[in-house]
């Protein structure tokens, strides 16, 4: 028995509407190809040995496969993991091992990560199918596709077992009890598809890694309500403008790094493209500076709309932009769960006090094998947190500060990096910056800003001088940076989050680090 909200359901309402469009070359995928292909790879699976609450892996680009294989873990009742193209091969094996995967679909093109994979799991793993080429001693999963039984199988629901980021240490497994109902019968993302108003007109724009816990959230929403999603194999910001014009996009997610890179295209080119067709354009992931928030609301109008949450789902907060302009730099009120603002013994504080952030009554979760990593995020009353720091205003707007984890403490005041960078990166040569704390000797430590710039040749001594000028120009000197050093790339992954960690290891070696 298959639910509504499923891709098989809309398949046999309407088979030939468009489920996945290729942004590149308009390859269309149909709500019946998709419910063909997803059961003839969940007849693999059950082939392979794997029966419900049995885990499967997959690393591949954003292509049609990638949602077939997840709609072929679902509706069979299994737990799926997805594993981020750029990992190593050694990253990628522990996530494979770790998650207790029996099977694994992986891209050709990474044969090297494939290799280790397949090293590192020799005897576990059941089947490894391969798109985009053959490997050695692998199916390619068409040519299994094709021979597959047509069996029956048990159509329940499964679930996404998705890895935490890893910005802050090793990632790990967000596992949630199997709700044992009829597949296409719930989703997990309703709160969301309410908020944004998503239905079967809804032409969602995928241009994040399908590997994120937000893309691929929204792409099988959209799927789940019978829209279509259009898939970009990676973002660059005048093509996704194209891809916006043409394919008459309604809703779009999108992470404040590419706010940034589309507020940097010059006037001539933002102007050049129809974006009318656009309900809904959602933010989250990482802190959006306000400037940032307000220059694209001016651009797109009162239609970008933000929350915050995390995999873990103990909490959402939903703002919508009318709300943001009234509230300038909230994150929302929670539309999951109850937030809770708690001092370092422990104690709620009053409103428009700092402490970190807690929700209650959010939704039940573990780590993957990690009792311990899941209780250290919980309170003795299951309050959980994502260790992020905020205070909520006297009309239950929540604010985020920054990170517990990048607080920098410099002779015994708290910096938050965030209120630097919000500033340094409305100077129009920088791209992306990231403010860490770096030791020294008497304040224990200073705040230091790493920047890539718009323009590498730019950068020069007199810069560094004239960033540090500038943000002292919008904030208390203490809280800006001593100094400024450039890059050609920070470390941030494609859902906006920055690698902090391994940019303050380099400076912390022999050090109390606090680096967790």
């Amino acid at each position: 028995m298959i639910g509504r909200l499923h891709p098989a359901a809309h398949a046999a309402i309407d088979p030939q509407r468009a489920a996945i469009v290729d942004a590149a070359t308009g390859e269309v995928r149909t709500y019946s190809d998709l419910a063909w292909r997803s059961m003839r790879i969940a007849q693999l699976m059950q082939g392979a040995g794997l029966g419900v609450g049995d885990h499967v892996a997959i690393m591949a680009a954003n292509e049609a496969v990638f949602l077939e294989v997840c709609w072929a873990a679902l509706r069979s009742g299994l737990y799926l993991s997805t594993i981020n193209v750029s990992l190593t091969g050694t990253e990628a094996a522990y996530i494979v091992a770790d998650s207790g995967a029996r099977a694994v679909v992986i891209d050709a093109r990474y044969a090297d990560v494939a290799g280790e994979i397949i090293r590192e799991s020799a005897g576990a793993l059941s089947a490894v199918w391969t798109v985009n080429g053959p490997l050695p001693g692998c199916v390619e999963l068409d040519d299994a596709v094709a021979a597959a039984a047509d069996e029956p199988i048990v159509e329940t629901e499964g679930s996404l077992m998705l890895y935490s980021s890893g910005t802050t240490g090793r990632p790990k497994g967000i596992i949630r009890p199997l709700s044992g109902l009829p597949a296409g019968t719930s989703n997990p993302m309703a709160a969301f598809m309410q908020r944004l108003e998503m239905d079967e007109s809804t032409v969602y724009l995928c241009p994040a890694p399908l590997h994120h816990a937000a893309p691929i959230g929204y792409s099988m929403t959209t799927q789940r309500v019978g829209g279509t999603v259009v898939l970009m194999d990676h973002f660059e910001p005048e093509a996704m403008l194209a891809a916006i014009e043409r394919y008459r996009i309604t809703h779009v997610q999108l992470v404040p790094t590419m706010f940034v890179r589309l507020l940097k295209l010059a006037p001539e080119v933002r102007a050049r493209y129809d974006l009318s067709s656009l309900r809904r354009v959602v933010h989250a992931a990482a802190p959006c500076p306000p400037d940032v928030k307000r220059a694209m609301i001016e651009w797109w109008g009162p239609i970008v709309d933000e929350y915050y949450s995390g995999t873990e789902g103990i909490g959402i907060t939903y703002i919508t932009s009318p709300e943001w302009l009234a509230h300038p730099g909230s994150v929302g009120q929670p539309i999951l769960g109850e937030v809770h603002i708690l001092d370092e013994s422990g104690g709620e504080v009053q409103p428009c006090q700092i402490g970190t952030v807690y929700f209650s009554s959010g939704q039940p979760y573990t780590y993957h094998g990690e009792v311990a990593a899941t209780a250290d995020r919980s309170t003795a009353t299951g309050w959980g947190t994502l260790d992020d720091v905020g205070w909520v205003d006297t009309d239950g707007y929540l604010y985020l500060t920054d990170r517990r984890t990048y607080m920098i403490v410099t002779g015994g005041v708290n910096i938050y990096p965030k209120e630097a960078e919000d500033a340094l990166i409305t100077h129009p040569a920088v791209l992306d910056v990231a403010v860490i704390g770096i030791p020294e000797a008497e304040l224990g430590e200073v705040a230091h800003a790493i920047v890539q710039l718009v323009d590498p040749a730019a950068a020069t001594p007199a810069l560094a001088d004239e960033l540090v000028a500038f943000c002292r120009a919008r904030l208390a000197h203490y809280k800006c940076p001593r100094g400024v050093e450039f890059t050609t790339l920070l470390p941030r992954q494609e859902n906006g989050k920055l690698y902090k960690k391994a940019l303050r290891e380099p400076y912390w070696q022999g050090h109390d680090s606090r680096i967790i």
